[in-house]
């Protein structure tokens, strides 16, 4: 078939928020054809941002929550009837990254008993419904990592393993050029009836070839990363380090401030100057008020109760577009001024950092090309 006349493969986005794993998808080729998002506020920003960002990139395609209904109040057929009126085609994907707080350390632990929690278990129950020909899920590696909640996620996959191959792997945002150091478990499942057991066979455990960055693999140790310096130091970029991996690329200039939007957005700072001038630039490991430095990657981008990074030089916390970039999401994604601040600082911070979420659909898309599963 001609390139020019091939056919976007159809997907449904489960857990949507603001679209950052959508664009990933988008940008290498596929076709978001429904979305779910039933907070009412992350709805209005995903359909703001995402239309001025297609809107960019010369797609006039509005962007819409099709449903907004919790996730466990929606039947497979309710998905078939909103995504396919015409009737459920052969081949679609389903992604996903089902909210992870009750299986993090900062969350309240409670597993796949949690409320949250038992969002996944109902992400697999969807899956083997409606038997797309692949899925991707993504999140946090505690799922992989922790042993009690190992166990029990290892019992969901073995449910879906009898009608799909499944892979899972630990990818860091970091090594694919997003200056936060993020780690994300990913889960990619294939129908075994598309494809050949023989390719999973041969693979010595590893049948699903996930993506590498060769250029930043291994950041974290790669680079010498700056050090802890006193709030106000004048400094130069260590020359061995890539600026675009650095705090600093995503910091908004006093000329950007009147151009881009969502610049001047951030929370107010209710303590002393004084007391904020005594943390230093990269004191990260403090509980609270963590410092950010210039010459290094953000930790994970979590931005609960308010508590947003502080700016490495100013005396302010990071404004709704630098955190937007620190997720690798591009300046045309323009969220409405008059929405809440908390609510956009959540959504951000639940999102995957878009050029994570592409490479592993790039990876989606080679590997059902190659292996002829479509």
């Amino acid at each position: 078939m001609n390139k020019h006349h091939e056919q976007k493969i159809p997907i449904l986005s489960f857990y949507s928020g603001g679209g950052f794993m959508d664009m990933g998808f988008e940008k290498a080729g596929f076709e978001i054809v429904w979305t779910n998002e039933n907070d009412v506020v992350f709805v209005k920003l995903h359909e703001a941002g995402i239309t001025s960002w297609r809107k960019a990139r010369g797609n006039g395609i509005k962007a819409e929550i099709f449903n907004k209904k919790s996730i466990t109040e929606v039947s497979a057929e309710e998905i078939v009837e909103e995504a396919f009126p015409e009737g459920k085609p052969e081949d679609f994907g389903i992604i996903g990254g089902p909210p992870c707080q009750d299986f993090t350390i900062n969350g309240k632990m409670k597993g796949f008993k949690g409320e949250r929690g038992k969002l996944t278990i109902v992400f697999f129950d969807r899956i083997l419904e409606l038997k797309p020909t692949f899925f991707v899920m993504e999140n946090v590696p505690g799922l992989t990592r922790r042993n009690s909640i190992k166990e029990h996620m290892n019992n969901l996959v073995r449910r879906v393993e009898k009608e799909y191959f499944v892979a899972n792997k630990i990818l860091n945002a970091l090594d694919f050029g997003v200056p936060q150091f993020r780690e994300r478990v990913f889960f990619i499942g294939i129908r075994k009836d598309k494809l050949d057991e023989n390719v999973v066979n041969k693979s010595l455990g590893e049948w699903f070839p996930f993506p590498v960055n060769k250029k930043y693999s291994g950041a974290a140790t790669k680079y010498k990363w700056a050090k802890t310096v006193p709030f106000g130091k004048k400094l130069k970029k260590p020359k061995e380090l890539p600026l675009e991996l650095c705090v600093e690329s995503c910091l908004v200039s006093q000329r950007e401030m009147n151009i881009i939007p969502n610049s001047k957005e951030y929370f107010n700072l209710y303590v002393e100057e004084k007391e904020l001038k005594k943390i230093c630039e990269g004191e990260t490991n403090r509980p609270s008020f963590k410092r950010l430095h210039r010459f290094k990657y953000s930790p994970t981008a979590c931005y609960g109760n308010n508590e947003v990074h502080l700016h490495p030089y100013k005396n302010r916390r990071l404004s709704v577009r630098e955190a937007l970039r620190i997720q690798g999401v591009e300046d045309s994604y323009v969220l409405p001024a008059e929405l809440p601040l908390t609510k956009k600082f959540k959504m951000i911070g639940n999102g995957v950092p878009v050029p994570l979420a592409e490479a592993v659909a790039n990876a989606v898309k080679d590997f059902i090309k190659v292996n002829k599963v479509i």
